[in-house]
């Protein structure tokens, strides 16, 4: 089979580590060929805090994948979040020396650049620099400004930062584990890219992402990704609440939760009990579902609140950003029973559950279309696009070493060349490429 067209995504996370093999069909659908999964060990939040732990856990779901695809892994598109993730709103402008020369790439670059040069907390970097309008001059909403004229280029930014160090341990992780790095993308971007319509992004949704160490959100709004924020409460809090206030082992917790919890006390009734064996030779616990249910509620309230507390951080409660598109839950978290309605009950948002299966194969399986798999299936599509993003480069590179070649061949004829349009290379793309110099150097 052809490696090109295949991409792997490798979600990191808290609970559990996903390996997902994937190409591109016939009709531009994802189809997965393989999907491996292990418990995640030495992850804590969303940051790696054991690395030979996370390693054996990489090494495990890749193994896994492979086996299911009869394919060899060798690179991945890998998954940042945790709680370390923070973003802010920027404003910077440049001046051009010449304002009757056309705005181009160049110019856009110059500006994103002087926004890398933000002075940031030691330890941090920026991950992602998203424009959100430009300003020409003192005309404001201009959403696409090359092509016109100005002097003077301003652009409002939404800035991402991340702490190097995990970024880098989670390049050592992969790097260790045997693979090589393709590229690195945020997660709650690789989400939104797996669930969400054109449509919802362009008339405003919020995405929740709800994982095991963490709950991610991404705000978007007219198409753009307006607002990112990563709350280090996730699906483990309510697990660890239950733990706590049933006082049984964390294995019984989780089951309780998956089989009989629900985000709304109200549904119980009183007699409803569930019967839970004791360690050994003690008596079995009886825990009523409602009690239960009200452990799980009140973590709940809490997460959603804060999730809410970000989503007005935006401004939602603008007019002109309101977000029409409501709320998408998905990850893992989302799966719990009765929290659509809760959410729609704390925010007074339409909500909606997000499974990935809109941009996937007809034919797949129904776990894999599952709000769990969300991130996972966002990473093969990152990966994918940007395998076609260097083949697009490639042809180009070529076609303009054939058209320089033919150039000094008959010097005396003046051959125009059309300069191909280049694509601008993502921050997250010379991201990858820094973390990739970085370990090759610390060899």
């Amino acid at each position: 089979m052809d490696k090109q067209n295949i991409s792997v995504g490798l979600d990191i996370g808290t609970t559990k580590i996903v390996a997902m093999i994937g190409r591109k069909n016939d009709y531009g659908k994802v189809e997965i060929l393989g999907l491996g999964k292990a418990k995640s060990m030495g992850v804590h939040r969303g940051v790696v805090n054991n690395i030979t732990q996370t390693i054996q856990s990489i090494q495990q779901a890749v193994q896994e994948a492979e086996a299911a695809a009869s394919e060899k892994i060798e690179e991945v598109t890998v998954g940042i979040a945790g709680q370390h993730i923070r973003s802010l709103q920027h404003s910077d402008y440049i001046t051009r020396p010449n304002s009757d020369i056309v705005i181009d790439e160049d110019d856009i670059d110059r500006l994103i650049n002087q926004v890398h040069k933000l002075v940031m907390l030691p330890g941090e970097e920026i991950i992602h620099v998203l424009p959100q309008e430009f300003k020409i001059d003192g005309q404001a909403e201009i959403k696409e400004p090359i092509g016109m004229y100005g002097g003077r280029l301003e652009a409002n930014f939404h800035v991402v930062v991340g702490q190097v160090s995990s970024i880098r341990n989670i390049g050592r992780c992969i790097k260790s584990s045997g693979l090589q790095l393709e590229g690195i993308t945020l997660e709650p971007l690789a989400s939104a890219n797996a669930v969400l319509s054109r449509e919802e992004k362009e008339a405003g949704v919020a995405l929740i992402d709800i994982g095991g160490g963490t709950t991610d959100l991404a705000v978007f709004k007219d198409g753009i990704i307006r607002h990112t924020a990563v709350i280090p409460f996730g699906g483990n809090v309510i697990t660890e609440d239950i733990k706590e206030g049933c006082s049984i082992i964390e294995k019984q917790a989780e089951l309780l939760k998956v089989k009989f919890g629900s985000a709304w006390p109200g549904e119980n009734k009183d007699n409803e009990i569930v019967s839970i064996p004791g360690l050994r030779g003690r008596e079995p616990k009886e825990i009523t579902l409602k009690n239960l249910s009200k452990i799980i509620h009140a973590r709940v309230v809490e997460i959603i609140e804060q999730v809410y507390v970000e989503i007005k951080n935006y401004g939602h409660e603008e007019q002109k950003k309101k977000l029409i598109g409501g709320i998408v839950l998905t990850g893992g978290g989302s799966q719990l029973k009765h929290l659509k309605q809760l959410v729609e009950y704390i925010t007074g948002m339409d909500t909606r559950i997000g499974y990935p299966n809109e941009h996937l194969a007809g034919d797949s399986d129904e776990d894999i279309a599952s709000p769990l798999f969300a991130t996972a299936v966002g990473l093969v599509m990152d990966g994918l696009k940007r395998q076609e993003r260097k083949k697009v480069e490639a042809i180009e590179e070529e076609m303009t070493a054939a058209v320089e070649e033919e150039q000094m061949q008959e010097p005396e004829m003046d051959v125009v060349v059309e300069e191909p349009k280049k694509e601008r290379r993502s921050f997250l793309d010379k991201l990858t490429d820094r973390v990739k110099d970085f370990l090759d150097n610390a060899e």
